[in-house]
């Protein structure tokens, strides 16, 4: 049986009154907690599916980075269920600053808007880029969706629980 570890569990942030504060001050909570469940991850169950669809923790990060992308930058993926699966020689440290620097480049298109309603600028794609408020909103969504799923299995895989 795995060792238990307890993390503290850290609250919700308090963020400033302005909409984009608070969006910005959830998301970034959101990407500290997930990154926090694989950074110390044991091989090899970091990349070992913990469900029958094949999920698994660094996969789940490795989507997360591709997703960050997509929505702030508009790179086009072509294949949805392939960033869900890390290259075998991916280890947790090379998916852990893949994923920082997707957000690092994220923030700086989120810096530059100054209108949440405005489209986030990015390269036409044949369609309109959302808004920086739909973007936001939706990272919010995505990354707390998949810090949960990573919450379920890194307790799975060592019993680890907490932020």
């Amino acid at each position: 049986m795995p060792r238990r570890q307890h993390r503290r569990d850290t609250p919700p942030p308090r963020t400033g009154s302005s909409e984009v504060e608070v969006l910005r001050g959830f998301l970034d909570y959101l990407r500290t907690s997930i990154v926090a469940k694989v950074r110390d991850a044991p091989e090899p169950h970091v990349r070992t599916a913990g469900v029958p669809s094949g999920t698994n923790l660094l996969g789940l990060l490795h989507h997360l980075a591709c997703v960050e992308r997509a929505t702030f930058l508009g790179e086009r993926i072509t294949d949805w269920p392939a960033t869900f699966r890390p290259a075998p020689t991916d280890d947790v440290a090379a998916v852990v600053a893949r994923y920082r620097e997707a957000v690092d480049l994220a923030d700086a298109v989120i810096d530059g808007c100054t209108d949440l309603g405005a489209p986030v600028p990015r390269p036409p794609r044949g369609r309109p880029a959302p808004s920086l408020r739909w973007a936001l909103t939706h990272m919010v969504e995505e990354t707390g969706r998949h810090a949960g799923h990573a919450d379920i299995l890194r307790e799975l895989i060592d019993g680890s629980t907490g932020r």
